[in-house]
């Protein structure tokens, strides 16, 4: 494809920010099943401290997430040494997933203590019907997941 020929725009990843890259990753990778690309630790020089406004003196790690034929697709800044303030809601952003077996993730978040939401009626503008559930991660991350049955069986 010609450089003239490429679309405009390619969505490349999500990203959240964590304040313990090990303990999010029992939920993104133990429980919604994300596998790592790579981890980096911290950067003093990295284009992550100016644009999200973190401290000189914070530690930094890094890690990009894949999902089955979704290389890339998620990662998490880890801001370190320093307190994070809470973000103020309504919650400004969230990742939303389609999830093959949502009862086994709404276990597993709720296991690692997580506030997992009540589920609620999918419908979408064609007319499927589905279920909706949002979870918040150790960060007040939320994600959201979303299954059509019919689509599972």
């Amino acid at each position: 494809m010609a450089v003239s020929d490429q679309a405009p725009v390619r969505f490349q990843r999500a990203n959240f920010v964590v304040a313990d890259l090990d303990r999010a990753l029992t939920f993104y990778q133990g429980v919604l099943g994300f596998e790592i690309e790579y981890r980096l630790g911290d950067n003093p020089d990295s284009y992550s401290r100016p644009v999200f406004d973190i401290p000189s003196d914070a530690q930094l790690g890094f890690v990009t997430l894949n999902l089955p034929n979704q290389r890339r697709v998620m990662a998490l800044t880890e801001i370190g040494n320093v307190d994070l303030a809470a973000v103020p809601h309504p919650r400004r952003s969230a990742i939303v997933l389609e999830i093959y077996d949502p009862d086994a993730v709404m276990a597993g978040a709720r296991n690692l203590g997580l506030t997992v939401y009540e589920e609620e009626v999918l419908k979408t503008p064609d007319g499927r019907v589905g279920r909706e559930i949002g979870i918040v991660d150790f960060d007040d991350n939320l994600v959201v997941i979303y299954n059509f049955p019919e689509a599972s069986a």
